[in-house]
């Protein structure tokens, strides 16, 4: 006998419960295959069969197969957000960027198939859970900024993060196992941070494009002293001096 629903719930909401539930089963499904032997093992008939259902399911679910490998990759970047600690008023903000460079390489390290799939596709960077991401690591860099420490543009900053901790995971998970030298991890991690702060937090040294950078990130984001005109033309203002220097 089928259970009930739960009292209360419509026939719509338990068959979309149950269509989410068969969703995870499959994506669950696919991670595991995909975990275990690569990309070419996430076919839509094993998949099906590890998840316990038919194969039209698959399409019923996720449209096609690429639909349901960009699902296995929301899946990624959903578990990758998990794993990020979030401290608003870090120490050291340096060290604090030390810690999430870390953190993902570390994710892409543990879960190299995952990752490589995750990154695959430049579309995928409009996932949700990824732009969770990049508002963690956006915070990290105007708390750089604020404080004098970054030493270029904040969108450049983000790109360069971003680019070396992929290309350190990229790079290493292609190595053969004897070639993996920990090394190598530590010099492009330390080349990020020397790319893009500065050795000591004075924005005196910097100059107007550090001055620029820092008021630039501690402006808040609502605020009454200015028109809503003049605050556009300050930022443009701040953001052309911020790339000037």
């Amino acid at each position: 006998m089928s259970p009930r629903p739960p009292s209360g719930s419509s026939a719509s909401d338990t068959a979309a419960i149950g269509r989410e539930q068969a969703r995870q089963r499959v994506i669950e499904a696919a991670v595991e295959l995909l975990t275990r032997g690569g990309r070419d093992a996430v076919t839509t008939r094993a998949v099906a069969e590890t998840a316990g259902l038919q194969p039209p399911a698959i399409y019923r679910l996720f449209g096609d197969k690429e639909g349901l490998l960009d699902a296995v990759a929301e899946h990624g970047f959903a578990a990758f957000l998990a794993t990020k600690r979030v401290d608003p008023d870090p120490r050291d903000p340096v060290e604090d960027l030390r810690a999430g460079w870390d953190v993902a390489v570390g994710f892409g390290l543990a879960n190299p198939a995952l990752y490589t799939l995750m990154y695959s596709e430049p579309t995928r960077a409009t996932s949700a859970a990824f732009k969770a991401g990049m508002e963690i690591l956006m915070s990290r860099i105007r708390r750089l900024a604020a404080g004098g420490w970054l030493r270029v543009d904040e969108e450049v900053a983000a790109q360069v993060i971003h680019a070396t901790a992929r290309g350190a995971v990229l790079t290493w998970l292609s190595l053969p196992e004897h070639r993996r030298n920990p090394a190598l991890l530590t010099t492009l991690r330390e080349s990020m941070v020397a790319a893009v702060t500065n050795q000591r937090p004075s924005v005196q040294d910097a100059g107007p494009a550090g001055a620029a950078r820092a008021l630039r990130a501690a402006l808040p984001e609502q605020q009454t002293t200015l028109s809503s005109a003049e605050q556009h033309l300050l930022r443009e203002w701040l953001d052309r001096l911020a790339v000037g220097g």
